[in-house]
């Protein structure tokens, strides 16, 4: 059944599906990314802070050394010492923690950016089910994340192999060499050991935050009855649009039909288009459309011309051009003036309110 419903999910993703998923907590991320950043940063300590921590460690331990004798040994001056030993390990550590710490926020931050989801950290039923752990057990995912840990084990155990073979004579005569010669020597040791791993790191990760995007995309899916179901809860009702639609149009009608015995004229093709004009000379520049219409709706200005006495003219070509380049309420355009200037003329001239010619 599982296998059915991510076979229907075929398209992809929808932004409102992602900021959903965000906002829950789930993003694409790449525990390998987290891993390389905490051993660059480990890498960089031990390239910059290392001289000044071994330093510091030296100086700690010389005291017990050089002067063990000084040292009470009842266990009120054994708990004090201790004490203040690792608080002076924990002085000299602390830079390289912070920046461990700091380097594992970047990474998170520099894959997401800044999330706040506290949805991610509800309990939920779902997450205690006996069922469903062992279900995210073997799923394909738990699978692919197991043969990945083997895989990074096995490249990092063989960079490790092939960077300290070269180094085994040394590791050995470490033990009888002075103090800081033997420190010196375990940190270059280091310093190759940490670069040869973050060498094969670096591939490691790559390759996987590509995988986690790819992986999260893919599980973000959507079936066309979810993008469907979607579009009707953003964009409406599609029928509920249409309706409205309709009652939009029928009222714009309506208002158009009360317009028309205002007009002064109304110009016809003579059956198929109709359009009723208004001209105040007073207050306005140019005749303005008041309502128009075809077929049908034309008869029915007519019929209503008819009813209130407005003036019906004939003249095809006006009318078309008129009822395809004017909208409600807008002025006829200036390439009409003259035409419409003697048909409004022609209709002043009948009421007796120009002389005739």
């Amino acid at each position: 059944m599982a296998e059915q419903d991510d076979a229907s999910k075929t398209e992809e993703p929808s932004a409102r599906k992602l900021a959903s998923a965000r906002s829950e907590g789930h993003v694409a991320q790449s525990q390998e990314i987290r891993n390389w950043m905490v051993l660059l940063a480990g890498a960089a300590g031990l390239l910059l802070m290392a001289p000044w921590m071994s330093r510091n460690v030296t100086a700690i331990s010389t005291r017990f050394i050089e002067t063990p004798d000084t040292f009470a040994v009842d266990l009120e001056h054994l708990r004090v010492v201790f004490v203040g030993v690792l608080l002076d390990l924990g002085l000299v550590m602390a830079p390289l923690m912070g920046l461990l710490m700091v380097m594992a926020v970047v990474s998170s931050i520099g894959q997401f950016g800044f999330l706040y989801a506290p949805k991610k950290i509800y309990p939920k039923l779902v997450n205690i089910s006996p069922t469903s752990g062992v279900k995210r057990m073997i799923s394909m995912r738990a699978l692919i994340e197991f043969l990945k840990g083997l895989v990074k084990i096995a490249v990092v155990a063989a960079i490790a192999f092939g960077v300290t073979l070269p180094l085994i004579r040394d590791i050995a005569v470490v033990a009888d060499m002075e103090l800081m010669d033997s420190l010196h020597r375990i940190h270059a040791i280091a310093i190759r050991l940490t670069l040869g791993t973050l060498a094969a790191m670096t591939v490691i990760a790559g390759i996987d935050f590509l995988y986690q995007k790819f992986a999260f995309m893919r599980d973000q899916r959507m079936s066309r009855q979810e993008v469907r179901e979607e579009n009707r809860q953003s964009d409406g009702d599609p029928q509920v649009k249409a309706r409205i639609r309709r009652i939009r149009m029928e009222r714009a009608r309506r208002r158009m039909m009360a317009a028309v015995p205002g007009a002064d004229v109304v110009i016809t093709n003579p059956t198929h288009f109709a359009v009723a004009l208004r001209y105040d000379m007073g207050s306005m520049q140019a005749p303005k459309l008041v309502a128009k219409g075809a077929d049908h709706v034309a008869r029915r200005i007519r019929e209503i011309a008819e009813e209130n006495d407005v003036p019906i003219v004939e003249n095809p070509p006006i009318a078309r051009a008129l009822y395809a380049t004017v909208e409600l309420d807008e002025e006829i355009p200036p390439e009409h003036y003259k035409a419409v200037a003697e048909i409004i003329g022609y209709v002043m001239r009948l009421r007796g309110e120009l002389p005739s010619k």
